[in-house]
């Protein structure tokens, strides 16, 4: 999938964590959930800007979802520590989850596509496909961005926003 159909699956995907952040009076961390679902949702995709790597490959994977949600984690954790009212546990979960989420959204989206995924690797080379539309299938992609606006949408709704 292009950016698009990847931010509305990672939409899609926050939105029962938004709706619960919201719910409960977060509004700041729910509004920073959202930044970071929508800017880092191309982050598996670095693999196409190196030689190092082979497209769909490592980062297209669970293993780096692992990874990547580690390295958010610390990063929660570092900003917990300078923000008050926060502290670091709760940033460091959060920015975990919100890492863990964007790659696995990522991932949900690209199974979509006839090239699939490998998401055990390296413990397995078996790639998952449903075949469902092209990467490049314009409809598809505005489609997904569509499902995830509709979800932010509710959300919103749902906590009394819109």
């Amino acid at each position: 999938m292009y950016r698009s159909g990847h931010v509305g699956v990672g939409l899609f995907l926050y939105a029962p964590v938004g709706y619960f952040l919201l719910s409960g009076g977060r509004f700041a961390l729910a509004v920073a959930g959202f930044v970071v679902v929508v800017w880092f949702a191309m982050v598996p995709d670095l693999d196409t800007r190196t030689r190092l790597l082979t497209h769909r490959g490592a980062t297209h994977t669970l293993a780096f979802a692992a990874l990547f949600g580690l390295a958010c984690g610390a990063g929660g954790w570092a900003l917990g520590t300078r923000l008050v009212g926060f502290g670091p546990r709760p940033l460091a979960g959060f920015g975990g989850l919100l890492g863990a989420l964007v790659v696995l959204a990522h991932l949900l989206a690209d199974w979509l596509t006839p090239m699939g995924v490998a998401p055990f690797w390296p413990l397995s080379s078996r790639r998952y496909s449903l075949g469902l539309a092209t990467a490049a299938n314009t409809t598809a992609n505005a489609l997904l961005l569509l499902l995830g606006a509709g979800a932010t949408a509710i959300t919103l709704r749902l906590v009394g926003l819109i």
